[in-house]
């Protein structure tokens, strides 16, 4: 389906090209303000799980020029999905489920948790600890920022999180059975994107009038922390995708002695949706965000997922220019999680989760799947920016 909405078409700000007909007025004006920054290239793209964010909106793709807006990127830095497919079908997984989940709980810290042990995940974090080391001595309020440092980001490699984030496994068209995941570069991430929006906004301090909104606040290249965030945020991003790495690993020798013998047959892909990196569009080289959005360049394959009850979606891209090669990164949702948890209830919640095996408690209401939009009406809206490879259906879900 073809952009649906564009925002700002005769006006002096950029025009907003939106791929929905189903958008809130928050992210209708937060889109607005991001189209008035004089840094913005050619055009704002918002996917079809747009919605409301702090700043920047979910679901947005900002191309800048010689500039990064850190609240745009968030302070989930990162956070993306990797899924992988096993070499058995869905007939050889054991009757009941609930040890693979627990399994998988075991093995594999949820929320605030971590592992107890530096020494467990020290391996995977020893090509990060340099450039770690040298981002902490050129700002040590960065490092007061968390406690034992050291002993936190390494613990929390392989861990999942709170929030939307999650493992699953699931079964696609052709009864394969696959595992996907969503998490992100967890406490560190957080405390550099944190302490990045703040400097932005001190930096800017000069400047703040001229902002539509001070979330918005942006490093421009030549200013004195322009560089430094570059790093600390390629950094935050490299944590992100080794974690779910080391996650993935962690989950496949969990649930291996409930299964017959496999093989993992294939990777679909490692990838970012809350990140930053250059390329190039409309005769520019750019900086481009995608805050809540996936790459989908020709051919690129990249993951959808939909809500704990519904299903997800691999994918092939397209390649479509005017959403800067990109498609959603989910289903979006369409209500906030306190509003989640005054209008359903944990009854409810077991009828939208019927068939998954997943905790059915108060603890995860706010990811109740009638706090998200509608999955496949997400797809049709993007079916000129990718095309589907595999249809998933979860059996079994770990929430954060």
């Amino acid at each position: 389906m073809p952009i649906k909405k564009i925002l700002n078409g005769n006006g002096k700000d950029v025009p907003v090209k939106i791929y929905t007909d189903t958008i809130d007025h928050g992210a209708i004006n937060q889109l607005k303000n991001i189209a008035k920054l004089p840094i913005i290239h050619s055009h704002i793209a918002a996917m079809p799980d747009v919605h409301m964010g702090i700043g920047a909106t979910v679901g947005s793709v900002i191309p800048t020029l010689n500039a990064i807006i850190p609240a745009a990127v968030g302070v989930d830095i990162g956070c993306g999905m990797n899924a992988v497919r096993l070499s058995i079908k869905a007939s050889q997984l054991p009757d009941h489920l609930k040890p693979l989940r627990e399994a998988i709980e075991r093995a594999v810290p949820v929320g605030a948790g971590a592992h107890s042990q530096v020494s467990a995940r020290a391996q995977a974090c020893k090509p990060l600890e340099k450039g770690l080391a040298q981002l902490f001595e050129r700002h040590p309020t960065l490092l007061k920022m968390l406690r034992q440092p050291h002993a936190t980001w390494v613990k929390q490699m392989g861990t999942l999180g709170s929030g939307n984030h999650f493992i699953e496994l699931c079964v696609d068209e052709s009864d394969d059975v696959w595992i996907m995941l969503h998490s992100g570069s967890r406490g560190i991430g957080n405390a550099i994107g944190r302490y990045f929006i703040q400097q932005a906004k001190r930096d800017m301090q000069g400047h703040m009038q001229h902002l539509p909104d001070k979330d918005l606040a942006y490093f421009s290249e030549g200013s004195p922390h322009f560089n430094d965030y570059v790093v600390a945020v390629n950094w935050a991003q490299e944590y992100a995708r080794v974690n779910r790495q080391e996650m993935m690993g962690l989950v496949l020798r969990a649930i291996a002695p409930h299964l017959p013998e496999f093989d993992v047959s294939h990777e679909a892909i490692n990838c970012h949706h809350n990140y930053v990196q250059q390329e190039f569009h409309y005769g520019e080289q750019v900086f481009v965000t995608r805050k809540g959005a996936i790459s989908a360049r020709q051919d690129e394959l990249g993951i959808i997922p939909g809500s704990m009850g519904t299903r997800s979606y691999i994918v092939r891209g397209k390649g479509s220019e005017e959403s800067f090669c990109s498609c959603s990164h989910g289903a979006g949702r369409v209500m906030s999680r306190g509003k989640a948890k005054q209008l359903f209830s944990r009854k409810d919640l077991e009828e939208q989760t019927r068939g998954v095996e997943c905790r059915k408690d108060k603890g995860v209401l706010d990811e109740i799947p009638g706090a998200y939009k509608d999955i496949d009406q997400v797809m049709a809206h993007q079916n000129d920016l990718v095309e589907v490879v595999h249809t998933l259906k979860q059996l079994v879900c770990v929430k954060g």
